[in-house]
């Protein structure tokens, strides 16, 4: 059929020059013929259907319609295959600490302090800050915390729950504010393997089976085998905004017909039927950073994005509050290949009667990209921003009458990437800010690049610049130079030239010079181990010289253990290989480090909901020592730590050379039954025997291919750790088979 085989054989008949064909046959195959007539239907009879009879190779071509084949469907849209995520129990401590000590008299510590505690229950998280003053004016010493949270998280219907100190979830036309409550929300990025937005479809029809290639922007993703007949296909195109498909469909002949269909993706939009929500409900944080304590009126806080269709993404948004009432609905538009449009409508009652409007668009190219934005309100108009600003008395002001965004980059080939930006305000008495941005960068040889940028307040007299130029010495050094420029028309220059330490260890250092009005200068040295990073450093600004030093890092406790790391912001593992020292780790390939005495390794910098590949090298290690797997993959919840755990233990082998009474090898093929184990195996070359899982006394017990069986017994160390070599061992006959 349409020159595929179908692996059938059935039974044609001729008549008169014509072929006949069991009707249930052609029914079978596709043919759209009536279910009830005659039972033998003439081919030349059925409209649309192509047939042929070759008598030398006894085939039956059939060449069936495309819409009477079967439709093919190759959805490739998943990145990775999912894999349930982790957590052991255990507590995490990172610190960042901060010492300064300056001419001018102020001499101070500062620590940033976070501490974790999760497992199956999710993550009790606390971050603050802990100041002391040694000399100087005083500023807010003491512990000032920041967030107490707990998270858990869903996988599986990728939900999220929270409490304690969290901030609402905001669209792209409302503010966010800080709450001490309670939210639960839908979180995607639970299942990295998952595509939210809308992707492109490509369709086509395939006459004979063929193979079916993907090119996005000439680059080939992916590669089909097609059966005849219409074929849909989606794909992860890799690129945002505009882009042009190539289809490429290459039958057994060779030939080959392109086809080029342009589309544009945009993750601002859901799949049709997907929905994305935020639901939050608690006391206003007030005076965050200042005062530890302090909570406001009740509120709550709702958003909600669902896909009306691929092309449509409606959103809505609520909040309550202190004498505040507050709805929106608005939408994403996806106009084709023309890039995407947004718009939004807000009520408030209670503390404002007011509205707001918002629309946007924005479109991006290869080569060129454009995003524009204007939310308007009027004078009444409130949210819960405005309710914290009250209770916190830092503003009573109303939220201003007009906000717009422009911004346009294009990017022609060698000629760098120009920038133009315009954003303005203006609030509800009439003040107006307006600036104009417009910027130039282009990377030049050897990775080095060129930056420049003028900004104007419209209005406003004067204008500030700036131009640096990057040269790379390697991976780890760069040089940098560069002139600025301020509204008052002062000029100031600057040298930089950095080393970052290597991630796996070692020593980094800044220089930096600004020349000007007054001068700048600046030394500090870095140095990165595995269990912590430490800086110290000193500048001088004018007349005035500082020293200042720090450390950063982490402390784990896990499986009784204690572990040094750097900074963890996200996940971790800890290997295990039970009690085994020495043993090489490696992740995704890639030499991690080896266990310790205890046998653990800690890998701190893992991206939580990865599915990463560890695998342990056992070469080093006694031949007795074994695994039942040397390679496992593990995925982690974020902010949290799992064990990954490979069961080495110590089993006793052996080589055995099995003889007869008179020394002689046994006869290769021999079955071998070791007890009590029950396992068998066979003797080899030279009466060769290996076994493993063996006890400290054993008993072979082996079958001759003569239908004789005897026995042979031997004793090995309970803890030795290298392959036994026994023999030569007789095994002595103990009975004839019948």
């Amino acid at each position: 059929m349409n020159a595929m085989p179908s692996g059938k054989v059935v039974e044609v008949r001729e008549s008169q020059g014509r072929l006949f064909v069991e009707r249930g046959e052609l029914i079978a195959a596709g043919v759209r013929v009536e279910s009830t007539g005659e039972p033998w239907v003439a081919l030349d009879g059925i409209a649309d259907l192509g047939s042929e009879y070759q008598q030398d190779s006894q085939r039956l071509l059939l060449t069936l319609p495309s819409e009477w084949l079967p439709e093919q469907s190759f959805d490739t849209t998943r990145l990775t295959e999912p894999l349930p995520a982790q957590s052991s129990f255990g507590m995490l401590f990172n610190y960042d600490l901060y010492y300064s000590d300056s001419d001018s008299g102020v001499h101070f510590a500062n620590t940033w302090l976070e501490q974790r505690v999760f497992d199956g229950f999710g993550v009790v998280s606390n971050t603050g800050v802990y100041r002391h003053s040694f000399s100087g004016p005083s500023y807010q010493d003491g512990y000032i915390r920041y967030d107490t949270t707990w998270r858990f998280n869903r996988q599986d219907d990728l939900m999220s729950f929270g409490g304690g100190d969290l901030i609402t979830d905001a669209l792209t036309w409302n503010s966010a504010v800080r709450l001490g409550g309670l939210q639960i929300a839908r979180n995607f990025s639970l299942r990295p393997d998952l595509i939210t937005y809308p992707l492109p479809r490509f369709e086509g029809d395939a006459a004979v089976p063929s193979t079916l290639d993907l090119f996005i922007d000439n680059s080939r993703v992916s590669s089909e085998n097609l059966r005849p007949g219409p074929f849909t296909l989606n794909t992860v195109p890799y690129i945002s905004g505009a882009g042009t498909a190539t289809l490429v469909t290459t039958d057994a002949l060779g030939r080959q017909v392109s086809t080029a269909v342009p589309f544009y993706v945009t993750d601002t939009l859901l799949k049709k039927g997907l929905f994305d929500y935020s639901l939050s409900a608690g006391k206003l944080r007030r005076d965050y950073g200042v005062d530890n304590f302090s909570y406001g009126s009740f509120a709550s806080s709702g958003t909600l994005r669902y896909g009306i269709s691929d092309s449509f993404t409606l959103e809505g948004h609520a909040e309550l509050g202190d004498d505040l009432r507050l709805g929106g609905v608005g939408g994403t538009w996806g106009v084709g290949l023309f890039g995407t449009l947004t718009a939004s409508l807000s009520q408030s009652q209670g503390l404002g009667n007011g509205q707001q409007y918002s629309l946007g668009y924005s479109y991006y190219a290869r080569r060129f990209g454009i995003t524009a934005q204007r939310i308007q309100r009027t004078s009444d108009y409130a949210d819960l921003s405005r309710v914290v600003a009250l209770e916190d008395g830092t503003s009573g002001g109303r939220l201003s009458k007009l906000s717009d965004q422009l911004t346009f980059t294009f990017s022609p080939e060698r000629l760098g990437s120009f920038g133009v930006g315009y954003f303005a305000n203006e609030e509800q008495d009439g003040t107006r800010t307006r600036l104009l941005n417009l910027s130039w960068s282009k990377s030049l040889w050897s990775n080095s690049s060129v930056y420049l940028s003028v900004n104007r307040e419209i209005g406003e007299s004067g204008y500030s610049a700036q131009a640096q130029v990057v040269i790379p010495f390697d991976l780890l050094s760069t040089v940098s130079a560069g002139l600025e420029r301020n509204s008052e028309g002062d000029q100031r220059t600057r040298v930089n030239y950095s080393r970052t330490p290597p991630s796996d260890g070692g020593l980094g250092w800044n220089l930096g010079y600004a020349g000007g009005e007054s001068e700048y200068r600046q030394a500090d040295l870095t140095w990165r181990t595995s269990k912590a990073q430490l800086q110290a450093g000193i500048y001088e600004d004018g007349e005035v010289t500082t020293h200042w030093g720090g450390a950063s890092g982490s402390l784990v406790a896990m499986q009784g253990q204690m572990f040094a790391a750097n900074r963890i912001d996200d996940a971790f593992v800890v290997v295990s290989t039970r009690g085994y020292a020495d043993v090489p780790v490696r992740f995704e390939h890639q030499l991690l480090g080896s266990t310790d005495e205890a046998g653990y390794l800690l890998v701190p910098w893992v991206p939580s909901y990865y599915a990463g590949q560890y695998e342990v090298d056992l070469l080093q290690l006694p031949s007795n020592v074994q695994s039942g797997d040397t390679q496992r993959q593990i995925a982690v919840h974020e902010g949290s730590g799992a064990l990954l755990e490979f069961a080495l233990e110590n089993r006793l082998s052996a080589s055995i050379t099995l003889t007869d009474a008179g020394g002689t090898a046994l006869p290769r093929g021999s079955r071998v039954t070791h007890l009590p184990s029950g396992q068998q195996t066979y003797v080899g070359w030279d009466g060769q025997v290996y076994l493993e899982g063996l006890e400290q006394d054993n008993r072979l017990d082996v079958r001759l291919p003569s239908g004789a069986v005897c026995s042979s017994r031997f004793t090995l160390e309970p803890q030795a750790q290298e392959i036994a070599l026994i023999g030569p061992l007789p095994c002595q006959r103990s009975a004839v088979a019948p």
